[in-house]
């Protein structure tokens, strides 16, 4: 909303930065912006299994815990625009476009039409961030309990059956929602102790939808990339237990992206279904709309990742 109302009101020079900062921030690269606004306290649920002998390798699962608000912004019929365009592109615009554009508009224009009309953009989409963050907390049976589900479904497989020396870190984030708050602090804990060369970061995310996906890239108009090593691994590592898996690119964000700007090798796994994640950060994301096979897909596309790594 601050990004939004600086561009909102400031000059060409005001939106350009507000722009550059939120972007910096919407894709994980810079969040600097929290640390001066007041906020409350997130919980992080970690476990893990150690390794057998001297540990050689590392594997973090990571699925958030907490669940979104919803508001009038994840309308379906606000969404469905993109998710239709994703089911033909295997890509999603951010979620975010209207106000990134009309920051882009703000910092490029002094007046006439276009700039009203940004400002009007901006006005809207921080009234609808607003009026979201009054709204009530969904279940989040899909957005993100199913994730959780399949975290510990893994630890469940690879509590007898894993190869010595790797040890299993199962780590449950917070704050995701607002901005991968929980995984940040995690990190900026834990993350100077993993190595490179030995860990991998794998996320589970929405998991309940339909088709599995593995992330090729995240973010706004300036989105992280994931590496082309590991997508490989990804897709080789389906291939083998019969399980096709697309590539895909969504416009938000989800926890395994703050890994991958650290430089560890990383992969975050979905699913989708017609382009988007069905009762997406909506009150009917229950139980009985979950799809469960599509859990089981996810899961054993994770465990051929981890096992072929």
């Amino acid at each position: 909303m601050l990004h939004y109302a600086a561009g909102l009101v400031g000059g060409r020079r005001t939106a350009a930065a507000a722009l550059l900062s939120f972007e910096l921030d919407y894709s994980g690269r810079s969040q600097w912006l929290r640390r001066l606004l007041p906020g409350g306290e997130g919980t992080n649920v970690v476990g893990g299994l150690p390794a057998r002998g001297p540990r050689r390798r590392t594997v973090v699962l990571v699925a958030h815990h907490d669940a979104a608000n919803t508001g009038l912004m994840w309308h379906p019929r606000l969404l469905r625009p993109g998710d239709a365009h994703a089911a033909r592109a295997h890509r999603r615009a951010s979620l975010a476009l209207v106000p990134e554009a009309a920051l882009v508009v703000a910092a490029l224009t002094r007046a006439g039409t276009a700039r009203r009309a940004a400002a009007v953009a901006l006005a809207l989409a921080a009234g609808f961030e607003l009026q979201s963050a009054f709204a009530p907390t969904v279940p989040g049976a899909n957005d993100n309990a199913t994730g959780v589900a399949g975290l510990l479904s893994l630890v469940e497989r690879f509590r007898d059956d894993r190869p010595p020396g790797v040890e299993v870190i199962a780590l449950a984030p917070g704050c995701e929602e607002p901005g991968m708050g929980g995984m940040a602090a995690w990190l900026a804990r834990h993350g100077r102790s993993l190595d490179a060369r030995r860990t991998l970061i794998v996320g589970l995310d929405t998991i309940g939808s339909g088709d599995p996906v593995v992330l090729s890239a995240e973010g706004g108009l300036w989105p992280v990339r994931y590496r082309e090593r590991d997508l490989l691994l990804a897709e080789r590592a389906a291939a083998r237990v019969g399980l096709p898996l697309r590539r895909w690119r969504i416009g938000a964000w989800t926890d395994p992206v703050l890994a991958r700007l650290r430089g560890l090798p990383t992969l975050s796994i979905l699913s989708v279904r017609d382009g988007g994640f069905p009762n997406y950060h909506l009150a009917s994301d229950r139980p009985g709309a979950v799809d469960w096979q599509s859990v089981e897909r996810c899961v054993q596309v994770a465990e051929a990742c981890i096992r072929a790594w």
